[in-house]
């Protein structure tokens, strides 16, 4: 990535500012105690931090803040679209995958989207947290970080919500759906 494709120009910068305001300030319980002007300075102090907000916008996942890491001052965006994002579904775990089918290849896979829009995917303990502060992926499902053990024999791991309940599943990392997508994480 280079500098001149991580800059938003000020209209669009200004433009996911007021989303990520409105966002924030109509979703108070993913946030309890923190203020919107300590977050947005944080934001205008890390512009390339702001292009990966912008980056899983427009792929409809929704960015807002889900915490604040007091030993870092950070604070933690998480993708809260209520289903898997749109502009990223229907690919499988990572290249790997993708490069060990024949047939039908998705056009892409989870882990170089995420990279390639400088955020990472949900642990499963990450997800698992979203879903205190709402109900997502009850008709969709997300890939999460899946564990080396579980990746070097095949597989990838991915989860959602169904029967008030977040379910973890296994599926070969090279399988790919419409319904399933990735969340991702963003620390700023």
């Amino acid at each position: 990535m280079t500098k001149s494709n991580t800059e938003l120009s000020l209209e669009k910068r200004e433009e996911l500012l007021r989303a990520l305001k409105a966002r924030f300030e109509k979703n108070m319980n993913r946030h309890k105690g923190l203020e919107w002007a300590k977050v947005e300075a944080k934001l205008e102090a890390n512009p390339e931090k702001l292009w990966s907000l912008n980056e899983m916008e427009v792929t409809q996942g929704e960015p807002d803040v889900v915490g604040h890491d007091k030993k870092t001052g950070e604070y933690i965006f998480y993708d809260c679209s209520s289903e898997s994002p749109k502009g990223r579904r229907s690919v499988c775990y990572d290249r790997e995958a993708l490069e060990s089918r024949k047939k039908h290849k998705p056009e892409n896979n989870a882990i170089d989207m995420a990279a390639d829009m400088g955020i990472e995917l949900l642990t499963e303990e990450q997800y698992r947290e979203l879903q205190k502060v709402g109900n997502f992926d009850t008709k969709t499902s997300s890939w999460v970080i899946t564990p080396a053990n579980i990746r070097k024999l095949g597989g990838a791991i991915f989860c959602d919500r169904r029967y008030d309940t977040v379910f973890v599943y296994h599926n070969g990392a090279e399988s790919y759906y419409a319904a399933r997508g990735f969340r991702g994480s963003l620390k700023v």
